[in-house]
């Protein structure tokens, strides 16, 4: 009900003549529910700033796939890439995917997890969030399989310093053109075939400092994903990685 002049004048003048704490707990009683849900609506905004100020960049996005990464290479897979190439550590980020497992393993315990990391492996690829890889040899054997990997011949191919650098460290693997492995799975076919040929799609990087001093009991592959939007920060990141084996 809509109150008159007078009584609003009568309620400012009541108002007025309260203690503090009695203006308090009137407020309080009142206006509890618009003041709660300002509140709510001030935490939302001003974390949303927050949040937008401090948000980072990736100027790369690297996942390590059975290959298990500490806190102290992860730091340097990071934050040392990002001060290395002279960016902002407060506004530029190496996006890290970790704790990825892929497998031919068709063993219960391995395959829900080797699902998962292949769906998200998929989707960061889809996405175009997935730049470089490390792995192991059997990530490694089926990446290429897949043809997700770039040949480094053509990545390289307006570098030739580089090149001619990490040549020692270049690794060919099978990439798989065409196969029935579809019928082959529907019993359509007798045996498997495939048409396949040899790329240079890895780097070994286990010699490389950074990594080996890690401790890897395995060797560990580097490879570009071949739809990167980012093959000049990716080219950025090797040469960072290898800096050190010149030393």
């Amino acid at each position: 009900m809509k109150l008159t002049r007078q009584e609003r004048a009568a309620l400012r003048a009541a108002f007025q003549k309260m203690s503090l704490a009695d203006k308090a707990e009137y407020i309080y009683s009142y206006y509890k529910l618009p003041i709660l849900l300002g509140l709510i609506a001030l935490f939302l905004l001003c974390s949303t700033v927050y949040q937008q100020l401090t948000k980072k960049e990736a100027v790369l996005y690297l996942a390590c796939i059975n290959v298990s990464v500490g806190d102290d290479l992860g730091a340097e897979l990071n934050g040392g890439f990002i001060s290395a190439s002279g960016a902002d550590p407060k506004k530029a980020e190496v996006s890290l995917y970790h704790g990825l497992y892929l497998s031919d393993d068709p063993s219960p315990e391995n395959h829900e997890y080797g699902y998962a990391s292949k769906l998200k492996l998929m989707a960061a690829i889809e996405a175009k969030q997935l730049d470089v890889v490390l792995m192991n040899q059997e990530a490694y054997d089926i990446f290429s399989q897949k043809g997700y990997l770039l040949d480094f011949h053509r990545l390289l191919s307006s570098n030739d310093s580089l090149r001619r650098y990490l040549e020692p460290y270049l690794t060919a693997n099978t990439v798989i053109l065409e196969d029935n492995a579809i019928e082959y799975a529907l019993n359509e076919a007798h045996r498997y075939q495939a048409v396949t040929e040899e790329v240079t799609n890895g780097i070994n990087v286990s010699i490389f400092p950074m990594l080996w001093e890690s401790g890897f009991s395995d060797s560990v592959y580097l490879g570009v994903v071949a739809n990167s939007p980012r093959l000049p920060a990716a080219i950025q990141y090797i040469e960072y990685l290898a800096a050190s084996a010149g030393d």
